[in-house]
């Protein structure tokens, strides 16, 4: 059956849209109540087991195969959930924006408590999560992983020694070319820049700092990834407004 088109129906853009969602709170709401159906439908199929196995007392062994089929279709679909975050890109809603601001709180919007974090239902809700955990705590994010980059740094001395060594010849590059005037000479500068270019380049191979930073990196990614999927979407702050929507003040 087709329709025809209504001329007074409204498109609402998706990115203003989850503006909507986000500054009423309701993306917070969302996630609750799929959290919520997810376990009572886990214990409606325990109880709809129990009654089962009461109704068969003497088949003891149906009983089991029943429970064990249950617990691995658990297991299996909490599976397939982590492998979904394999296929799914954490910053394809990260704006520029999301760096400007604050950094939320470490220990009471970041971190949380234990009651902040639970396993996602379903691959959509996982998605939802790491789409809007990323853009709430991307300067979070990004604070880790300069802390892993400088772990991994000391960790290994010789990518220390080498990115400090590349740093000292852009500023000696510098410096020469304020002494000098290198402005007046463009030929001279080009030339200059374009050797530097290539020493340092040697210098991060030779020294491993690609592996420093590669390792800081994947640490990083693991670490969002499962912190952004597990946690749950809190505000830190609601106030009512004069519509009666819930508005988010992210400090």
């Amino acid at each position: 059956m087709a329709f025809s088109a209504n001329p007074l129906s409204l498109s609402v853009p998706e990115p203003v849209f989850e503006s909507w969602l986000r500054d009423t709170g309701y993306l917070e709401i969302l996630d609750q109540r799929t959290t919520d159906l997810h376990r009572h439908s886990s214990t409606t199929a325990a109880a709809a087991t129990t009654a089962s196995s009461d109704t068969a007392v003497t088949n003891s062994a149906a009983a089991a195969v029943s429970i064990s089929n249950g617990v691995f279709v658990l297991i299996f679909s909490r599976i397939g959930t982590l492998l979904s975050l394999l296929t799914l890109n954490p910053f394809a809603k990260l704006t520029s924006d999301d760096f400007s601001g604050d950094t939320p709180s470490w220990t009471l919007q970041f971190v949380g408590s234990f009651d902040s974090y639970s396993f996602p239902s379903s691959p959509s809700q996982a998605r939802l999560r790491v789409h809007e955990n990323v853009k709430r705590y991307a300067r979070n994010y990004a604070s880790l992983f300069v802390l892993f980059f400088a772990c991994s740094l000391y960790q290994k001395l010789l990518a220390l020694v080498g990115l400090i060594s590349c740093l000292a010849l852009w500023d000696v590059l510098k410096l020469c070319g304020d002494r000098w005037g290198l402005e007046q000479h463009p030929v001279i500068k080009q030339s200059l820049i374009r050797i530097s270019q290539c020493a340092t380049a040697v210098i991060l191979f030779c020294t491993n700092v690609q592996m420093a930073l590669f390792s800081a990196l994947a640490v990083s990614y693991v670490v969002m990834i499962l912190h952004a999927s597990f946690r749950k979407l809190t505000p830190s702050k609601q106030s009512t407004s004069k519509d009666g929507n819930r508005r988010v003040l992210r400090s």
